[in-house]
């Protein structure tokens, strides 16, 4: 019996344990987990779905009124009651929107475009996203009611995944304005103090901090890969949110869609992720 294409995968970090949240032969992408711990949010052919996570274990699509091109990269606020999701119209169009979690009606939050979600500040008020603004893909924040943006890095190279601390204090992400391959950095939300967090020579993407400020958890590509495509051999790695040398909790094919969005249990006990089946 064939694989089915996508695995949504719960994660123990205490034990390594996996329980298998759901499986489709449909694209599914880019799991959050509810602040309640009762459900995920997940993605798949441009619509918004919530996964249950008891008995039914059975795709509920979402609202999202007009959008109906939506990528994988969306979140749930700190306090349950809200969504921000990512429309992609075309390519390179990205626009973020905010509604309620339940679904209901979108509202624009960025004016400029491409603008693509990946964190939301402790207290809920700020989201971080990746812009890209005159050519270069950079870390921005606005504010969730929307307005004007800040862009906090600036030169050549990619910069992606940014995510929150727990505490306010950071925002992680991954850039290779280095000259070197993709590693992960952290900054304060001002963009000073800006430290590279891994040297491991690996293509590190998608670093996202646990809830209880102990552990990052990163995507890891092989050095030969270029970006972060879908239908790879990956790793998902856990390192000290203090630093220090990452080590490897899973191993899979996977890559884009498995981990672009913040994906921690609110306890820290457990991540989702997601794998797919080699072609």
């Amino acid at each position: 019996m064939a694989e089915p294409h996508s695995t949504v995968v719960l994660h123990d970090v205490a034990t390594g344990r996996e329980e298998v949240a759901f499986q489709t032969d449909q694209l599914i992408e880019a799991p959050n987990w509810s602040p309640c711990g009762t459900f995920l949010i997940v993605n798949g052919d441009g619509q918004l779905f919530r996964l249950n996570l008891d008995g039914s274990r059975e795709l509920q699509r979402i609202d999202t009124g007009g959008l109906h091109r939506l990528n994988n990269d969306h979140g749930i606020s700190p306090d349950g009651t809200m969504l921000v999701v990512s429309e992609s119209p075309g390519r390179g169009t990205s626009v973020i929107y905010r509604l309620p979690v339940e679904g209901g009606t979108p509202e624009r939050v960025t004016d400029l475009a491409p603008s693509y979600f990946h964190g939301w500040s402790p207290d809920g008020m700020t989201l971080t996203y990746t812009a890209r603004r005159d050519g270069v893909f950079q870390i921005a924040t606005c504010p969730l009611a929307g307005g004007a943006e800040t862009v906090l890095t600036e030169g050549p190279g990619h910069r992606d995944g940014p995510d929150y601390t727990p505490d306010g204090a950071w925002i992680w992400f991954n850039s290779d304005h280095h000259g070197g391959l993709p590693e992960l950095w952290r900054m304060r939300t001002d963009g000073s103090a800006l430290e590279r967090m891994t040297d491991d020579g690996r293509v590190n993407w998608f670093p996202h901090p646990s809830p209880d400020g102990k552990l990052v958890l990163f995507l890891a590509y092989p050095p030969h890969v270029d970006g972060h495509p879908r239908g790879e051999d990956v790793e998902l790695k856990l390192m000290p949110a203090g630093g220090g040398a990452p080590w490897t909790v899973a191993a899979f094919h996977g890559g884009q869609g498995s981990i672009n969005v913040p994906c921690w249990a609110p306890d820290a006990t457990r991540f989702a992720y997601v794998r797919y089946a080699k072609a």
